[in-house]
């Protein structure tokens, strides 16, 4: 009994609470910074800041200051002057390590008078409207959807294409997370000269259309009900069917609408870009990249999915992101899919592509490459971007088997793997 009432013992209960205080904030800490990660990952991003350097600016060329981007293979655009200006660069000409410059072919002015000076890398190659950056006609629509207006681009199919679809076709197509409408721009050509009507929506909390009530993403968890009001909108003017093409995020968007909308009847099939179809994959990935414990990130996606998501993070409800995990419920695809995904995207790794096409080879053509970055696999390659695409979809009834293009290597054929 003594030695219960000595000071050792007195002690003792200041110890455990000092303790027990630490260990309180400790996890306090893990906790904010995992509602830090979650709210980063479902917030809008409105001010991308120039992140490259025109270093000299002649008829033919363009000198830049070198850097992961500037170095990469393939064709790209520059915009200038806060985006007031906008040129198109291609191939590498040298490369001038030692100085940190890059020589590109200036391949066109779009518009302003480029000079030395800082810019924007635009991975879309294109910038602006379909007339206005490719040549092809369009009208601007409004699709009403859950949420409001949503600006949209409708491009009719070219008059006397030469390779008329089956059926009447529209392909909607959804850009990724953080992008605009221009990300889509690199595939109406393609397309519209196949017969193909093609639609370009925006969605919620997008630069130019409505937000949500909290103006937060749903990571493809609402943005979903947005493009099956496009897809709504298309058949009710006349399209039979629809093929839905998509880059990053709006690979999990359709995915969803696919799963879930009772429109998912009228799809034939899906091309996808450097889809998301794993959301853990991604922040375990990115968490790594900059260093911070995988766990952490696991947390914060799981806090998405807790009934207290509105109040903690500030989305419109809880997100579940593993109903949108696609390699665990590659059983339950019905479509055709196509998988174009390079292994060297910095940002959303082309594991989970691979694992899907291995799981489905039945309905999943893999299209894998290398040497360019998140959703660039056009840049690279153009024509072979386009031959993939066209071999895919006449290989799946979309189009008549003359689209395809003739002597390629086979890329349209389903659990085809080229690279």
């Amino acid at each position: 009994m003594g030695q219960g009432l000595g000071p050792g013992a007195r002690r003792a209960p200041a110890q455990g609470a000092v303790g027990a205080g630490a260990l309180a904030t400790t996890a306090a800490a893990t906790t904010g910074l995992a509602v830090a990660i979650a709210r980063f990952v479902v917030t809008p991003v409105r001010h991308k800041p120039d992140d490259v350097e025109l270093l000299e600016v002649r008829p033919d060329r363009v000198v830049l200051a070198a850097t992961a981007q500037t170095r990469a293979p393939g064709r790209y655009g520059i915009w200038t002057g806060g985006g007031a200006g906008h040129l198109r660069v291609g191939e590498v000409l040298a490369h001038d390590e030692a100085a940190g410059r890059v020589e590109r072919t200036l391949l066109g002015v779009d518009r302003g008078a480029p000079a030395p000076g800082p810019g924007r890398w635009n991975q879309y190659f294109h910038s602006g409207t379909p007339a206005g950056a490719l040549g092809i006609a369009h009208t601007d629509v409004v699709v009403t959807s859950p949420v409001g207006g949503l600006p949209a681009w409708w491009v009719p199919a070219a008059a006397g294409a030469p390779h008329p679809p089956q059926r009447r076709t529209c392909a909607v197509l959804v850009h990724g997370r953080g992008a605009t409408r221009e990300e889509a721009l690199r595939a109406v050509p393609v397309l519209h000269a196949a017969g193909l009507d093609v639609l370009v929506p925006s969605y919620r909390n997008d630069a130019d259309g409505p937000s949500s009530p909290a103006g937060r993403y749903g990571l493809g968890d609402t943005e979903w009900h947005d493009v099956e009001a496009a897809v709504r909108w298309a058949l009710e003017r006349g399209a039979e069917r629809v093929v839905l093409g998509a880059w990053s995020m709006g690979g999990a968007i359709v995915l969803q609408l696919v799963a879930r909308s009772a429109l998912a009847e009228r799809v034939d099939a899906l091309v996808l870009d450097g889809p998301v179809l794993d959301w853990f994959d991604v922040l375990d990935h990115q968490a790594r990249r900059n260093r911070l414990p995988v766990g952490l990130g696991r947390y914060g996606l799981r806090l998405l999915a807790h009934p207290g998501a509105r109040r903690v993070i500030g989305v419109d409800g809880p997100v579940d992101l593993r109903r949108m995990d696609w390699v665990a419920r590659a059983e339950e695809l019905r479509l055709p899919v196509l998988l174009l995904h390079s292994d060297d995207d910095e940002v959303v790794p082309s594991g989970p592509s691979h694992r899907l096409a291995a799981a489905r080879p039945d309905l999943v053509t893999h299209v894998p490459s290398s040497g360019v970055f998140h959703t660039k696999e056009w840049n690279l390659d153009p024509a072979a971007w386009e031959a993939a695409v066209l071999g895919f979809l006449a290989a799946h009834g979309v189009l008549p088997a003359a689209a395809a293009p003739s002597g390629g290597s086979g890329a349209g054929r389903p659990g085809g793997s080229t690279g």
